[in-house]
């Protein structure tokens, strides 16, 4: 089984659980105020579907789907239209990394390792569209 289909594997076992995109959104904001400020008046139950669409397009890119859909995230998220700081990222896994080791049993370290090397070329595509 492939690194990408692993990943494939733990993320459905991780949002069939109704608290995990909740969960994710009160890691992430809880790493920068910078972050809980851009969620201000944000409607969260779309957001939370716009995370799983997002999530699943990043392991889709990892098993061979073509960069269409993360290209089009990059260029929402770029310095002209949310204007989505790319250090941001960072915390953005890492706090996806925290709520996947909460909801995914399968989830250690050997597999947290998988999920950052087979969706970071597509974080990477994404925040090369910065300045584009």
């Amino acid at each position: 089984m492939s690194n990408a289909d692993l990943v494939f594997q733990s993320y459905g076992r991780s949002c069939n659980h109704p608290a995990f995109f909740d969960d994710f959104y009160d890691t992430f904001m809880g790493k920068s105020q910078d972050i809980r400020n851009m969620f201000v008046d944000t409607n969260m139950s779309a957001q939370q579907g716009l995370l799983r669409g997002g999530i699943l397009w990043l392991v889709m890119h990892a098993r061979g789907m073509s960069d269409t859909k993360i290209r089009a995230l990059g260029e929402s998220h770029s310095r002209q239209h949310m204007n989505i700081d790319p250090s941001h990222y960072a915390l953005w896994l890492d706090a996806l990394m925290e709520t996947l080791h909460k909801h995914d049993p399968e989830f250690d370290g050997y597999l947290e390792q998988i999920w950052r090397s087979t969706i970071q070329p597509g974080i990477d595509l994404i925040k090369s569209m910065y300045d584009e």
